[in-house]
């Protein structure tokens, strides 16, 4: 039977079709026969117990610069759908957790991937440490002699908002660099939140691994470069991806969190692995899917499809 999609995102027309992982989630079930519906986070509304959103019918195609035809607007139930897919990016702030709050009550009549509740209780900096064994030594705090306790024990540290995402904000201090008041300062003057400080891992020259987990098991991966002179490996700072196995210890590190991703209706996630360290568990919006496509020649948007398709 013929699925109805609808796909809560941001702006289509300016992805890009070579990366987006949701650009071929999607064309994975138009080639299914799904009907696809495409709206923005905003387009969402709750009236009478029932939840909405001005949707536009919409065909995909891998043909750059014409990969997606969009219909006129119209007010579809989502709860007439038959999955959702919520797949906006970050960042995690309160807009997001307001729209898994409106989205959990389809949900699991219509499948919403990632299921709602787990997304809001999962974001990525403080669902990972439940698996304390699996991190490197990390500071959640917004105290200040408590990061200055840490950064003389680990001396070489990394400064990072809790809520942030892409890199963004990522500080690396050296134990000489003198920055880390003015860098309290200024995380203090932008966030409420806690931030995260961390160990600094020298194996991160070598690159962060990004694996992505299909109903908690390990589906694939690729290693991510940091370019010269940066710390951060994030794509969007100029990260470079290349081929990547599973070491035994990450073999390890899936096993470790597999079951509880399962178990939460988490059924596409990608972690962080620098080292032997697990650092973050994506469930927003996770990438990487073309990217591990490419070189290892196979097709995880199906894998994760034939698992949408056994929950319903």
């Amino acid at each position: 039977m013929a699925l109805s999609v609808a796909i809560q995102m941001d702006p289509i027309e300016h992805i890009d079709i070579e990366a987006d992982s949701t650009f071929v989630l999607g064309l994975e079930a138009a080639h299914r026969g799904a009907a696809l519906y495409h709206y923005l986070p905003g387009d969402l509304s709750f009236y009478g117990g029932r939840v909405t959103a001005r949707a536009r019918p919409m065909e995909l195609r891998r043909t750059p610069g014409d990969h997606a035809s969009m219909g006129e607007a119209e007010v579809i139930d989502l709860a007439a759908m038959d999955v959702v897919l919520m797949r906006q990016d970050p960042p995690f702030d309160m807009a997001y957790i307001t729209a898994t709050h409106v989205l959990q009550h389809i949900h699991p009549r219509t499948l919403v991937v990632n299921d709602p509740v787990e997304v809001r209780n999962a974001p990525e900096k403080l669902f990972v440490t439940h698996f304390p064994d699996l991190l490197p030594p990390t500071l959640i705090t917004s105290n200040r002699d408590d990061v200055v306790a840490f950064r003389k024990e680990h001396e070489e540290i990394i400064l990072k908002p809790l809520y942030g995402n892409g890199g963004a904000g990522v500080f690396h201090l050296t134990p000489d660099d003198d920055n880390m008041n003015a860098l309290l300062e200024m995380f203090t003057e932008l966030y409420r939140e806690p931030i995260v400080v961390q160990k600094y891992m020298p194996e991160v020259r070598a690159g962060d691994k990004r694996i992505i987990l299909v109903d908690g098991k390990a589906a694939g991966a690729t290693n991510r470069v940091p370019p010269p002179g940066e710390s951060r490996s994030n794509m969007h700072v100029g990260g470079r991806p290349e081929k990547a196995g599973l070491t035994k210890r990450e073999h390890e590190i899936c096993e470790a969190i597999g079951p509880t991703l399962a178990e939460k209706g988490l059924i596409f996630v990608g972690i962080d692995v620098i080292g032997d360290y697990l650092t973050e568990i994506n469930v927003t919006s996770p990438t990487g899917i073309q990217e591990i496509n490419r070189f290892d020649g196979v097709c995880l948007e199906a894998e994760i499809w034939d698992a949408i398709e056994r929950r319903l």
